[in-house]
């Protein structure tokens, strides 16, 4: 079984069943206060925490007096403005005495299809966690259509955990793990502790089914398990109405844990060594030795830039004889490449016109 004390970095995705009431649509607010003790033990154990958060629609509904059943989007949306002010307001107030700052982070599903937006949001969510700030991302309701919906949190959970490189994922959910079928309705149902590799088999298992405030069924638990692993990140699905469920994960609850395929850092250069070079950039033999020694590429070290190319676009890493290194993702176009290539890091606003990154490519997204 894995420990939560072995995360460096970990998501935390809470389901609207957990932190709203049925009966009276209001915050369970004894339970959130044991979440806010458990996430203060995590940083205090040095792990960088990330909560993704259910239940801005539950609340707004609530509040609005708008009915139980399935509500039109633009219900939805008007639910999800009124309730997210709430549910940011809740977290920070239990969150505070505890030390932590938060932050509220919406995103859509273009954020993350989009290289652009995408390279954005994962350059945010890094250095909010870097300055030791909780992150609160939930999917922006109130601009979200179907079209660029993730439509639920479980997948929006472990599209977050690939994108800040999280080592562990962990679903609060209304069930206490993946069974191989569903035990409210077949007594002979049982639960797997650990699940090494999502076959064929295991998939069939996947019933689809929802709870009276959320969205997600073990479907798409399953396809987070999915999206979670490959990327080197390691998730469990565990009940988590208890007052402090990750405290009671830890000590052995009941539980389901699908393994990381690989090292989440190790995963994502294998996702940049792969992709098809837009451009080349030739660094000096004094760049090529920081880079061999785990330095960022500083636009200082570049001799020349080739090819036609934007910001987050793959490109090739050449020596000054022209090997290639390897390659990275490009934080500037070409044109701008182009411009700053040979100079120092601080010229780079007088150059631009704009204050820019440091790094032409950052080490976190090379591949030698």
């Amino acid at each position: 079984m894995a420990s939560l004390k072995q995360a460096k970095r970990l998501v935390i995705k809470i389901g609207s069943a957990l932190l709203v009431d049925r009966k009276t649509g209001q915050l369970r607010a004894d339970w959130v206060q044991g979440l806010a003790e458990d996430v203060a033990w995590l940083k205090g154990q040095g792990i960088d925490v990330v909560l993704v958060s259910s239940g801005s629609i539950a609340l707004g509904r609530g509040v609005l007096g708008l009915p139980a059943r399935d509500l039109a989007l633009e219900q939805s949306q008007a639910a999800a403005a009124v309730g997210q002010i709430r549910l940011a307001r809740a977290y920070e107030e239990v969150l505070a005495p505890f030390g932590i700052t938060t932050a509220q982070v919406l995103v859509t599903l273009e954020d993350s299809a989009d290289r652009r937006r995408y390279l954005n949001s994962r350059a945010t969510l890094e250095q909010l966690v870097s300055l030791g700030v909780v992150p609160i991302v939930n999917e922006n309701d109130t601009v979200a259509t179907d079209e660029i919906r993730y439509g639920d949190n479980d997948r929006l959970a472990a599209q977050v955990a690939v994108t800040v490189g999280a080592d562990q994922l962990i679903l609060l959910s209304d069930v206490d793990g993946f069974y191989s079928a569903n035990p409210q309705v077949d007594p002979s149902a049982h639960r797997y502790d650990v699940i090494d590799t999502i076959t064929p088999e295991i998939e069939a298992m996947a019933g689809d089914g929802v709870s009276g405030l959320s969205k997600g069924g073990m479907i798409t638990k399953l396809m987070a398990a999915k999206t979670a692993t490959k990327a080197g990140c390691a998730m469990a699905i565990t009940e988590g109405s208890v007052i402090r469920p990750l405290q009671a994960l830890e000590q052995g609850a009941n539980a389901t844990w699908f393994t990381a395929l690989v090292d989440p850092q190790q995963a994502r250069k294998r996702w940049i060594a792969s992709m098809k070079p837009k451009g080349d950039i030739m660094v000096d033999d004094g760049a090529a030795h920081a880079l061999a020694t785990g330095k960022s590429l500083l636009p200082a070290g570049v001799s020349l830039v080739s090819g036609a190319f934007g910001r987050g676009d793959p490109v090739a890493i050449l020596d000054s004889k022209g090997h290639k290194l390897g390659q990275g993702l490009a934080r500037y176009t070409a044109a701008e490449a182009g411009k700053i290539k040979g100079h120092r890091s601080e010229d780079i606003e007088a150059l631009l016109g704009y204050p820019g990154r440091a790094a032409l490519i950052h080490r976190d997204d090379m591949a030698l």
